[in-house]
């Protein structure tokens, strides 16, 4: 029996089970602490359930994954990268903004980890991701909130702040360049990195669209992920279970088969001659290693009337992990300041 026909076949015992009212609190719990006891598809009601809360999207059809950490008057609601991967290599917030008074939420996108993944190639697109990050703001009841977006996440986070401004307080876009043309301006000279022999076989296997041969991805992840995704060795465990829990599928079709060649429905994205139109308070993130170029974050910084850069001078892709005392000196400063 699978995971939905045992919960299915357990859940009328499952409802005799539990009490009609949720068990007297410890007098140091704040009522605050207490997710709302409305059921929401995963949760028994009238139960603590440590920040964890399933919220509709898509008309209602599905539902994705959300976690509640901290609190205070900062909200910031995390948009992960991708697409396909999950919000666990962010983890590393989770050390930093609750200690610091931040309520954040981590939240699984449609497909993603712990939210439903439905077999529809017809949901991967950008514009109906945009209206399902509304449907979890809506869910979660945030107003005046900041929105973090890593890598494709910054992508969403942009096209969310084009089209739903008005609900934000501030907005963070961490290691995302505005356009595909200069992400791939990137990714080729980084590609040049390699020694001679292995480019020369990473050219061949493109040449070919191997792109899932054991040695192309062998070349990536031993030769260029460690210099360009995460400099941290070994990498620790929250970005490898992002690995391998990423659905590639979602991956394909809005990325593509590799990071050096964009064919999916991405490949046109550019929002360069509409960042002025981002007047929220907003903070870049860039890293001398990155995949993206650390002056594409310096330019979106200046096109948007409101905005302001840091830079990581030893980190990549990932310097939430890799330069994290430089990393989160500038998130926190920005977080406080809105």
């Amino acid at each position: 029996m699978n995971r939905r026909s045992f919960l299915a076949a357990t859940a009328s015992l499952a409802t005799a089970a539990i009490p009609t009212s949720a068990p007297a609190l410890p007098s140091a719990v704040q009522p605050d602490e207490i997710l709302t006891s409305q059921p929401d598809g995963l949760n028994p009601p009238g139960i603590r359930t440590a920040g964890i809360k399933m919220l509709p999207v898509v008309g209602g059809k599905y539902k994705v994954w959300t976690k509640k950490l901290g609190s205070g008057p900062i909200k910031v609601l995390l948009l992960h990268g991708g697409p396909g991967f999950g919000h666990e290599y962010l983890e590393a917030l989770e050390s930093f903004l609750p200690q610091a008074g931040i309520e954040m939420y981590y939240y699984d996108q449609l497909g993603c980890n712990n939210s439903d993944q439905p077999d529809d190639p017809g949901l991967w697109t950008l514009a109906r991701y945009t209206e399902e990050v509304e449907e979890v703001r809506r869910g979660l009841g945030l107003e005046h909130f900041v929105l973090y977006g890593h890598s494709w996440g910054g992508i969403l986070a942009m096209e969310y702040a084009l089209n739903y401004q008005q609900h934000l307080r501030g907005l963070v876009i961490s290691n995302m360049t505005a356009g595909t043309q200069s992400y791939l301006k990137r990714t080729a000279a980084l590609k040049l990195m390699l020694p001679p022999d292995k480019l020369a076989r990473l050219n061949a296997l493109e040449a070919k669209e191997d792109y899932d041969s054991p040695e192309y991805e062998k070349i990536m992840m031993d030769d260029l992920y460690p210099k360009m995704i995460c400099r941290v060795q070994p990498w620790p465990d929250s970005v490898n279970r992002a690995f391998r829990h990423a659905n590639d599928k979602i991956y394909s079709q809005m990325q593509g088969k590799s990071e050096f060649l964009v064919t999916g429905n991405l490949k046109d994205w550019e929002r360069w001659d509409r960042l002025r139109e981002i007047k929220v308070k907003a903070l870049t993130i860039g890293a001398q290693h990155d995949e993206m170029d650390p002056d594409d974050m310096k330019k979106m910084a200046a096109l948007m009337p409101n905005a302001s850069n840091a830079f990581c001078p030893n980190g990549s892709h990932l310097c939430m992990w890799d330069d994290q005392e430089v990393y989160f000196k500038h998130l926190l400063r920005f977080l406080h300041s809105v």
